[in-house]
């Protein structure tokens, strides 16, 4: 979700951000690509005001079920299964962490885009890759049409009419390339869940209530307490059930196991069960899916921009495109010139610089001026 409006920021120097998160990363052992690849997105997240997948949640998931548990192999390589499919690959990501095994996958599919029109990437065995909609949106800026899904770390969500959380918040991400139309790309992208784990954290550091239909106590109970929340609730009731219900099975069919195992590698090891998460990649260059049939001799790009201005029109011209508030929020870090956090979360970067042995006396809300509108 991306920052509200009303709220205090401070402007944090983008350089500072992305040197304390790659020494975080490397700190925990990882290689120094695969820090640059995890700060790139987290720098991302942050730019583009996805508060909830920031450098922050990152680490924290990090800790709790990655390099900090075994779930996570720093240094992991990446294998490729042999396949006789052309325009697909399979990859075993060995407890690879899952930033950078993303960057890598989305690389991968456009380059079998360009040359097949379509690229698919599925991955088994890796770490979660956070914020879905950066790999999606960085292609839909380079002009793709490009998707993903992955089983979430944890089972934290309950099947619509249970009362047990069987399933991740398994987002789904589409990019879209509309830089031409409307100056941004079309970017969908949500949790399944109707919210994200790390907004329930990020109400705990502010110590907020959240909104009515989140989730659930620990006896199943509707709560708007985050520190009371115990599990999720799909959004859309069903709609989103069944959407959950869909990672599952992309992510059974990749090869991954049962959904309340995953991320818990004692249980797993002892019900002899793999507990890791699966993604699927795809991107589809656009000319591969051209009918060159446009109404009144309009190029492909003409007709899109024709189909936002139809749907955009008739009165509904204050409506806002899925993106619009990513692409709000960049803008802001542009005439602040950086990335803004709140005091909570700079105070908890400070943990991090502690935790590396960095000066974590540096990173007080006093050391960073308040962004004004």
């Amino acid at each position: 979700m991306a920052n509200a409006p009303g709220e205090i920021f401070h402007v944090v120097p983008q350089a500072a951000h992305d040197a304390l998160v790659q020494a975080a990363y490397e700190h925990r052992g990882y290689t120094a690509t695969e820090s640059a690849s995890a700060t790139r997105m987290c720098s991302a997240a942050s730019r583009h005001g996805i508060r909830t997948h920031n450098a922050l949640k990152a680490l924290h998931l990090d800790h709790l079920f990655g390099s900090g548990s075994g779930g996570c192999v720093p240094g992991a390589e990446v294998e490729v299964i042999e396949t006789k499919f052309k325009a697909t690959q399979a990859w075993n990501g060995h407890r690879k962490l899952g930033q950078a095994v993303a960057v890598d996958a989305m690389e991968t599919c456009i380059r079998l885009a360009d040359e097949y029109g379509c690229g698919t990437v599925s991955v088994d065995n890796a770490f979660h890759y956070l914020w879905g909609g950066g790999y999606v949106m960085d292609a839909a800026q380079r002009g793709y049409i490009a998707y993903t899904n992955c089983t979430s770390t944890l089972a934290e969500v309950v099947p619509f009419g249970g009362k047990f959380p069987t399933l991740g918040t398994n987002p789904h991400s589409w990019g879209f390339p509309t830089g031409d139309a409307v100056g941004y790309p079309v970017v969908i992208d949500w949790a399944t869940s109707t919210i994200a784990m790390g907004r329930v954290e990020q109400f705990k550091r502010e110590n907020k209530q959240l909104p009515p239909g989140c989730g659930v106590d620990a006896d199943g109970n509707p709560t708007t307490d985050p520190f009371q929340i115990k599990s999720l609730l799909p959004f859309g009731q069903h709609k989103g059930y069944g959407l959950a219900l869909l990672n599952e099975l992309f992510g059974g069919a990749i090869g991954g196991s049962l959904p309340t195992l995953r991320g818990r590698a004692e249980q797993g090891r002892a019900a002899g069960e793999k507990t890791t998460s699966a993604f699927f990649f795809q991107v589809i260059h656009p000319d591969a899916i051209s009918g060159n049939d446009f109404s009144k001799g309009r190029s492909q790009a003409e007709n899109i921009t024709a189909v936002l201005r139809d749907i955009l029109g008739h009165g509904n011209e204050h409506c806002m495109l899925p993106g619009t508030i990513e692409a709000q929020a960049a803008a802001r870090c542009e005439k602040a010139g950086g990335l803004l956090f709140s005091a909570a979360e700079i105070k908890a970067f400070g943990e991090v610089a502690a935790e590396c042995g960095r000066d974590a006396g540096a990173w007080t809300p006093e050391a960073f001026p308040v962004f004004e509108e």
